[in-house]
């Protein structure tokens, strides 16, 4: 069956997937969703039986129904390649008494690589399906890992560019030095003065900015996203949901049908709302938990249904969750209104204009596969400190929220369902923060040193990511203020 894309905000802006990938955005702001969401119609011990890119056609195939077989199967393969240090792409690890799903065995050693491997081909397969003749121009703020990945997936594809903004002090080092030392025709890296929500919002603004747009048209230019406010970004994203799932069968850990609980580190929710469609699909998940650090905001929004962003924006340790401003969480408050296009467009107006909006207690009832909880900083590294004691396992910042959330959650519910936790970036990506949270001495020394002591800690060998950035030079240094963005843009396309 065909699947349409509509706009949250207007259902009369309907495309195809193809067109919604190349736009990223809704022309008034708004996200692309699926006119309905299609029942994965393969039993699980098929799945079982499939590798990733097998488990991955079979979603995406459903998804983003006006591409080929051959299409996709062409993304896929050239995705999902030995670009990832293992064969079964995105491995489990039975730890600490639950299961983590290791996404971060990409290039660029973090979740993100799941999706921006492919994305760059979906895009360009789209373009060509729509007889587009600009150039994309890829344009994207990142919170530290989707920068990289991005520029690492969309580095000299012909007929593109990448700019990409971080925070300049909201990264870590590593994260930094991977964007900063990117090689490329095409690619442009910024530092701005401000945090991530900073340069999300002025990007979307560019993106909804019909001047700008007429000026790069004339230009032989056109914005696409790379962020996962993009559907060619989310869908991906499902289908490692199910692959999980189908290992946990092939594995005898679970048998088909048995239901799981998945824990997801979440930012800017995209990550778990793919887990929320991977249920929409047929997977059998119990209770989605919701794992936030010190930036809150999502815990707060199902503690008490109002989704508040005035409040102080906290740097942590795991800068790739400390966003205040959850884009994706629009896409489920869209499903849980009904798919009442008004009704979400009042919410995300109340949002811009007050900063907040507060839902129904009717609303929020349809929140309740939704556990939410957060880690603070002394509770991150308590797990991870925890679970090398315990295991000989080290978990990166991120991926020890999660951990820490999900002993909260058995405390107070005493649920025994399997739980997936989703472990979202390799250690090395933050060596100071996790080496500082086994023994704080580790903390003197320099981060390639630590780089070598988690090496010789865990037993894991060093990525290649890590050596390839450990002597390289920096390609790009330029810092702006977060008001100057535009102008940035602007001037690196002549506009």
């Amino acid at each position: 069956m065909n699947i349409t894309y509509k706009n949250t905000r207007n259902h009369e802006e309907t495309v195809s997937a193809s067109e919604a990938i190349l736009k990223g955005l809704a022309s008034d702001g708004g996200l692309f969703v699926p006119s309905h969401i299609p029942t994965l119609d393969v039993d699980f011990y098929t799945l079982s039986k499939m590798t990733y890119q097998e488990v991955a056609y079979e979603v995406i195939s459903r998804m983003l129904t006006d591409f080929t077989k051959e299409e996709l199967q062409y993304c896929i393969t050239n995705a999902y390649d030995d670009k990832f240090d293992t064969k079964q792409i995105a491995p489990l690890k039975k730890k600490a008494g639950a299961y983590y799903l290791e996404l971060f065995h990409g290039s660029t050693i973090a979740f993100k690589d799941m999706a921006l491997s492919i994305l760059p081909y979906l895009l360009v397969t789209a373009a060509k399906k729509n007889q587009v003749k600009n150039d994309i121009v890829i344009l994207a703020a990142t919170s530290g890992d989707t920068g990289k990945a991005a520029l690492a997936g969309f580095a000299d594809v012909p007929g593109t560019k990448i700019i990409v903004f971080y925070p300049k002090d909201g990264v870590s080092p590593i994260q930094e030095k991977q964007m900063t030392t990117q090689i490329g025709n095409n690619v442009t890296v910024i530092g701005i003065r401000g945090n991530f929500d900073d340069a999300q919002t002025s990007v979307k603004n560019m993106f909804h900015n019909k001047k700008m747009e007429e000026e790069l048209f004339s230009k032989g230019y056109q914005f696409s996203s790379a962020n996962s406010i993009n559907i060619g970004r989310l869908v991906p994203q499902i289908a490692y949901y199910v692959y999980a799932y189908a290992r946990l069968i092939s594995e005898g850990e679970i048998l088909a049908g048995d239901m799981i609980n998945v824990v997801v580190p979440t930012g800017n929710f995209g990550n778990i709302l793919a887990a929320y469609y991977a249920k929409e699909m047929g997977l059998p998940i119990q209770t989605f938990i919701c794992a936030s650090n010190e930036n809150k905001v999502l815990f707060d929004l199902f503690q008490t249904g109002i989704y508040d962003t005035n409040r102080e924006f906290i740097l942590t340790s795991s800068p790739s969750m400390d966003i205040v401003i959850s884009s994706n969480l629009e896409r489920l408050i869209y499903k849980v209104v009904g798919e009442d296009a008004n009704q979400n467009k009042a919410f995300m107006e109340a949002l811009e204009t007050e900063g907040k909006y507060e839902l129904t207690s009717e609303i929020r009832k349809k929140l309740n596969q939704f556990y939410g909880n957060f880690a603070t900083e002394e509770e991150t590294a308590r797990a991870i400190k925890n679970i090398y004691k315990s295991d000989g396992y080290i978990l990166d910042t991120h991926t020890a929220v999660a951990a820490a959330v999900y002993e909260k959650y058995k405390k107070v519910s005493n649920d025994q369902t399997p739980a997936l936790i989703v472990s979202t970036a390799s250690p090395y990506k933050f060596t100071r923060s996790v080496m500082a949270a086994i023994d704080k001495s580790y903390d003197l020394k320099t981060d390639f040193q630590l780089v070598d002591e988690l090496c010789a800690l865990s037993g894991v060998s060093i990525p290649q990511s890590i050596e390839d950035i450990r002597n390289a030079n920096v390609l790009h240094n330029t810092v702006c203020e977060k008001d100057e963005m535009e102008q940035m843009v602007r001037k690196i396309l002549n506009l």
